[in-house]
């Protein structure tokens, strides 16, 4: 995130948006197990406008947020290609990565993953549990969102008081 939003009203309804987002794919993922591709292509499409309200320079911000992405695209697509990873899962994460400062992203991946795994655990055991199989789908957009919510909240907080007066 870059260093002068205070007060950019534009910035802070951008970043409620892509939580927004966030949110429904959770939802989606949870409810059929899928993320819907017009929702990661509505988070990516809405980047530049957040890039342009944050005040970011072509170079290198937005360079690196585009390398980001096609960075996390083309390792996740990997994971993708050996079944490890949902394509959905893929496109969300590729998606927020033209939204998040590299080393932010890495934070993001750090939060996911732990939850992720905590998630897998539970999910796996109820499973099991109730069908006696190993073929739990785990609906990972659950920790992707919160990955991504926890690490927009300190600007969701900032928008929160800059319109509350707070």
């Amino acid at each position: 995130m870059p260093r002068t939003m205070q007060g950019n009203f534009i910035v802070y309804g951008l970043v409620g948006a892509l939580a927004i987002a966030l949110l429904v794919a959770a939802f989606t993922d949870i409810r059929r197990r899928q993320i819907d591709n017009w929702l990661n292509a509505a988070i990516a499409l809405a980047a530049p406008a957040y890039w342009w309200a944050a005040g970011l320079a072509v170079w290198p911000d937005m360079v690196m947020q585009l390398g980001l992405a096609l960075l996390t695209f083309v390792v996740l697509a990997g994971l993708f290609a050996l079944k490890l990873m949902g394509g959905g899962d893929v496109k969300l994460l590729s998606a927020l990565a033209l939204w998040i400062a590299p080393m932010t992203f890495l934070k993001l991946l750090l939060i996911m993953s732990l939850i992720g795994g905590a998630l897998t655990i539970l999910m796996a055991m109820w499973h099991f549990t109730v069908t006696r199989r190993r073929d739990a789908k785990i609906p990972y957009g659950v920790a992707i969102a919160a990955a991504g919510l926890i690490t927009l909240a300190p600007v969701l907080e900032a928008g929160w008081r800059s319109v509350t007066g707070a």
